[in-house]
């Protein structure tokens, strides 16, 4: 059976009428064609629906209708709760330092605005940002803006966040050139100092390395990790020198000392989006543009 000739043959029961039903179908159809696909369906089925002057269904009319009535008579209020739940469910995609740092407060003035809210935080690498977001499984990104954008998408600027080296405050390092040798027969320069840096796929990690490569500077990481977080406690114990960014009113640990790296470009962070963004979307890139305005003024010390 043809599920379009089954909802026809549903209103027009309803309505008691193919008159009466094509006046308060949900959708705009001909009486003609009402008349011949129900005649189709019947022809199909091998049975009479109903008769058609005076209107009355037949018992296997009744039958049919009383089969079809609990699922077409349930639609619409299953299409509005389907609507207003995706109307609250807001779907993010962004790294795990994202989450821990810049989204909580921003996230949770949007929940106190929208009881309702419903989240789905997908915690990813910078390389399948792109992925998602054209395969819609989310509604925005957060990230790092480094380099051509995909096909498609869009980005927002929010925060430009300085490079910085972390290193104890008894070393005696003040300035980025303080770290720096030269090497034999002119090869540019390299540093004395371990490095306790990002993973070579990570984009602040890439942003450093190309920055380095631009100055000459030949330093690898010998300590490699995959959060900022960790780079900042190896670097305390003394393991090296610590690549991190400076986060608007985050300070470093106690006993380190943050060295700017003057001249050095910014990892910016920003939002990624494809198409047009649905009303919540829109409303937590607005708040996120405002939030990242406030903490632009805030340094860290």
């Amino acid at each position: 059976m043809n599920i379009h000739h089954l909802e026809l043959f549903y209103h027009v029961a309803k309505h008691e009428g193919i008159t009466a039903a094509i006046r308060k179908m949900p959708f705009g159809i001909q009486q003609p064609a009402v008349s011949g696909q129900l005649l189709q369906l019947e022809r199909e089925l091998g049975v009479t629906l109903f008769n058609r002057r005076p209107f009355a269904l037949t018992p296997a009319g009744e039958e049919l209708y009383d089969f079809i009535h609990p699922f077409f008579s349930r639609l619409e209020d299953v299409e509005a709760r389907l609507r207003g739940e995706e109307r609250r469910h807001l779907r993010i995609a962004a790294s795990a330092s994202v989450f821990r740092h810049h989204l909580p407060d921003l996230l949770a003035e949007m929940r106190a605005e929208e009881p309702g809210l419903r989240l789905s935080l997908s915690e990813v690498e910078p390389s399948q940002l792109h992925g998602l977001l054209a395969s819609q499984q989310v509604d925005l990104a957060v990230g790092i803006l480094h380099g051509r954008l995909g096909e498609g998408l869009k980005a927002v600027e929010l925060l430009k966040l300085p490079l910085i080296l972390l290193v104890p405050e008894f070393w005696p390092i003040r300035r980025f050139s303080d770290l720096l040798e030269s090497e034999p027969q002119g090869r540019g320069k390299s540093s004395k100092y371990p490095l306790v840096g990002l993973t070579p796929d990570d984009m602040v990690s890439r942003i450093f390395q190309e920055a380095l490569e631009a100055r000459e500077v030949n330093w690898l990481p010998s300590v490699e990790a995959t959060a900022l977080d960790v780079i900042e406690e190896y670097a305390a114990r003394g393991f090296g020198v610590g690549l991190g960014v400076a986060i608007p009113g985050r300070k470093p640990a106690p006993g380190m000392r943050v060295i700017k790296l003057t001249g050095f470009p910014p990892v910016v962070v920003g939002a990624l989006y494809q198409g047009t963004l649905k009303p919540l979307a829109a409303s937590f890139l607005d708040k996120a543009r405002r939030r990242a305005k406030t903490l632009g003024g805030k340094t860290t010390k």
